[in-house]
C-alpha cells in the first residue's frame, strides 16, 4: 500500500466511499462511517489496526484473510459493506446526533431496497444513535427493516480494546451461523 501523508488524509474528508452492495445479500455489514484511511484508499476498514478483515475470516465468513483492496470479492460470498454515515472523519465522535439520525433514515431506505437477509451494524453506540434505541445490546435485535433482520456486532476498531479479535470472532460467528440457517 502507498504511504499516505497527513495532507492525503486531510483531503480524504471530502471523498465518498462507494458501498459494496448487491440485491439480496446474506449479510450487509454496516460500519459507523469511513475513517480517513478508508476515504483516502476507497477501501472499507482500511486502517491497519482495524480488525474487521481478520475477524471476518476468523468467524468463517471468508475462506481466507482478505485485504481491504479485495472488498469487491465479498459479493461472491453474499456479503456487502455500507456505512451509517457517509462523511469521513478521523474519529466517530466527530459525528453529530443529527448525522446519525439521518444516516439511520438513509440506511433504512438502502436496506429496504437491497433486502439483505441480515443487516449487521458494527458498533452498538452507532446503532443506538442511528435508530434511537438506547437499550440495544450486542446480538440480534427485535427490529427488522422490511424483511431484513438486524444484528449488532462489536466495533472492530483497534480503539475497542475490551473486545479481542477472538471474542469478536465468536460474536461474528454467531451471526454467520444465523445467516447460514436463514
Amino acid at each position: 500500500m502507498t504511504r499516505l501523508t497527513p495532507a492525503d488524509l486531510e483531503a480524504a474528508r471530502d471523498r465518498l466511499v462507494p458501498d459494496v452492495v448487491a440485491d439480496g445479500l446474506s449479510v450487509l455489514f454496516c460500519g459507523i462511517n469511513p475513517g480517513l484511511m478508508t476515504a483516502a484508499t476507497g477501501h472499507h476498514f482500511a486502517r491497519p489496526g482495524n480488525r474487521f478483515w481478520p475477524v471476518l475470516h476468523l468467524a468463517g465468513f471468508t475462506p481466507r484473510l482478505m485485504k481491504p483492496a479485495e472488498q469487491e470479492e465479498l459479493l461472491s460470498y453474499g456479503l456487502g459493506i455500507t456505512n451509517v454515515v457517509a462523511r469521513a472523519t478521523a474519529r466517530a465522535d466527530e459525528l453529530s446526533a443529527e448525522e446519525y439520525r439521518e444516516g439511520g433514515r438513509l440506511l433504512t431506505e438502502r436496506v429496504t431496497r437491497l433486502r439483505p437477509t441480515w443487516l449487521a451494524v458494527v458498533g452498538v453506540t452507532a446503532y443506538r444513535a442511528a435508530f434511537d434505541d438506547r437499550k440495544a445490546r450486542i446480538g440480534p435485535q427485535e427490529r427488522t427493516i422490511g424483511s431484513s433482520r438486524v444484528w449488532v456486532l462489536p466495533n472492530p476498531s483497534g480503539l475497542n480494546a475490551h473486545w479481542t479479535a477472538a471474542t469478536m470472532a465468536e460474536e461474528y460467528g454467531r451471526l454467520r451461523s444465523a445467516a447460514e440457517a436463514s
